[in-house]
């Protein structure tokens, strides 16, 4: 597989939270993501699909896995599931948690800028795409080679 092909997923910005994120994703505790439903139709982007692999980015701009949906959902923030907040592996116990993290992130000077609104809120209503994946290989940075991961 050319990961030049893929898809490049990248978890939040660059820094300590993309870290922390593909450390997760990388130790199998990070099963799921949810992205905002408002930041693909301002790009223009399509929705993800079951089945999409994608090569995940670490903050240095490396690849470090590759990784392959296997549920997409749109679903309103307020319907987020407990399952799918705890296999975020962002630590987080409980639905409330999950979201009071999320909605930090999402109403960061960051994210606001992304978006192109300085006032982007979220409420119960805000429609989120939850993402379920696997991790299907490893990719070492030095020679870019793949190591396929079990299962």
């Amino acid at each position: 597989m050319d990961l030049d092909d893929l898809p490049r997923a990248e978890f939040a910005f660059p820094g300590p939270l993309r870290d922390q994120l593909v450390a997760a994703i990388l130790a199998g505790a990070k099963t799921s993501t949810t992205g905002l439903l408002l930041g693909y139709e301002r790009e223009g982007e399509p929705l993800p699909r079951a089945g999409q692999r994608s090569v995940v980015i670490d903050s240095a701009e490396r690849p470090v896995a590759v990784i392959e949906l296997t549920e997409v959902r749109v679903v309103r923030l307020a319907d987020v599931d407990l399952r799918h907040a705890l296999d975020e592996g962002e630590g987080d116990e409980s639905v409330a948690e999950w979201r009071a993290g999320h909605e930090q992130f999402w109403h960061s000077p960051e994210v606001r800028a992304e978006l192109g609104d300085p006032d982007f809120t979220v409420d119960d209503d805000t429609l989120v795409v939850a993402e379920r994946f696997r991790l299907v290989s490893t990719v070492d940075s030095a020679s870019g080679a793949e190591t396929p991961v079990g299962g």
